[in-house]
């Protein structure tokens, strides 16, 4: 297996640095569920917390690069060829009800040659997922990545994102919804769209579609599904470039066609 590079050992205790605080915060969480205030300003600033550590030691460790954060938006630098894309909290949802299962992600976008590295960390589950281009994704220390070998519908299993209702693409996702869930032995919904991207590339998933999703979300993502020997494109043809989230079907390459047609006769 790959060492990881010194650029990608920054990527990694980042992330753990940042989950360290957030675990602490997700204990703190439990007992807020039953108190009158509850947990909604408290996971806020989690959040807030989670992403000031992030950027402090990504631009510390490389001070040109440009940033990209759920929460503060786009950060320029001095290199205009390098830019960090972070998601502190990906399930905030989850983590807001006591759920174990979220996400810090990182990726680090290179010009000319897309994403170049990832991480998606769940500090509950010390579930670590690693990616750098050219090298393969990997969990921990020792298992490399590879997408479900399945090639029939009626054996996969499926991850998706749910709109909530009145918000735009909600009707589109029900359509979606009856078409693929005919064909396939399940449908799951976890909440966290990074989580869901690495399962496919670990082959937990068989596939995973969403829509509306932003570039912190998938990301890293993106780079595992490539390197772990799956297929990642848009839903739309319109829409042109995956990590921008617009719409993003990940599969191994067998079901991807299958699913694809699926939901663009939706």
């Amino acid at each position: 297996m790959p060492t990881p590079s010194a650029l990608l050992n920054v990527m990694i205790e980042a992330a753990r640095k940042a989950a360290r605080g957030l675990a602490r915060d997700f204990g703190e969480v439990t007992e807020l569920q039953v108190s009158k205030k509850g947990a909604a300003d408290f996971v806020t600033n989690a959040d807030i917390k989670a992403e000031q550590t992030l950027f402090e030691l990504l631009t510390k460790a490389r001070p040109g690069y440009g940033f990209l954060g759920e929460e503060r938006g786009m950060v320029e630098g001095t290199d205009k060829t390098h830019t960090w894309i972070v998601d502190p909290l990906d399930g905030t949802t989850n983590f807001m009800h006591a759920i174990p299962h979220f996400a810090v992600n990182i990726a680090l976008q290179r010009e000319g040659e897309g994403i170049v590295a990832g991480v998606t960390y769940n500090p509950i589950t010390n579930d670590l997922f690693w990616v750098e281009k050219g090298k393969g994704a990997f969990l921990g220390a020792e298992k490399r990545l590879r997408v479900a070998a399945r090639r029939h519908l009626d054996e996969a299993i499926l991850a998706t994102g749910v709109p909530f209702a009145g918000k735009p693409g909600h009707g589109q996702f029900l359509k979606e919804l009856h078409q693929v869930s005919q064909k396939v032995a399940g449908v799951r919904r976890f909440g966290a769209a990074s989580l869901d991207l690495a399962w496919v590339a670990a082959g937990r998933f068989d596939a995973f579609w969403e829509r509306n999703l932003n570039s912190w979300d998938v990301a890293a993502g993106v780079l595992m599904i490539q390197e772990s020997g799956g297929k990642i494109t848009t839903i739309d043809e319109s829409d042109h470039d995956v990590v921008q989230g617009k719409s993003i079907l990940a599969s191994n390459q067998d079901l991807h066609p299958q699913i694809l047609e699926r939901l663009r006769a939706a």
